[in-house]
């Protein structure tokens, strides 16, 4: 069986909450590939050891290319961790990521409670 491939992301205001949510689900994660955008993908790896290909950060193209490897089915699942009160300058990369999300229909995560859902969801299959 293929390993499913996810992809980390997090605001500034998320990070601690999506390494620590990774450090806790790092059993059903060892059996998927992981890829993020750059800081969090660093993080990750630096706390927890698993290994996290890095793309640029957010504001650097990031999440449009965690987007364009949605669009070509090369992502299963997204879980991107937003900062819904924060204003950030990328807001149209982020849009964009959830409407390719939405399009091709690949789960997304916005939050702990989804991300727990849609990994609980891989550690079943």
């Amino acid at each position: 069986m293929e390993k499913k491939i996810i992809a980390l992301v997090a605001h500034d205001r998320k990070k601690t909450d999506i390494v620590m949510w990774a450090n806790f689900n790092r059993g059903k994660l060892s059996r998927c590939r992981l890829v993020g955008t750059g800081n969090t993908a660093k993080l990750i790896k630096e706390k927890t050891g698993m290994e996290v290909e890095e793309m640029l950060s957010g504001p650097q193209g990031g999440d449009a290319q965690i987007a364009a490897r949605v669009a070509q089915g090369s992502v299963d699942a997204v879980i991107f961790l937003r900062d819904p009160l924060g204003k950030h300058p990328h807001d149209p990369d982020i849009n964009m990521l959830m409407r390719v999300c939405d399009v091709h229909n690949v789960p997304l995560a916005t939050n702990l409670a989804a991300a727990d859902l849609i990994i609980t969801a891989f550690a079943v299959e």
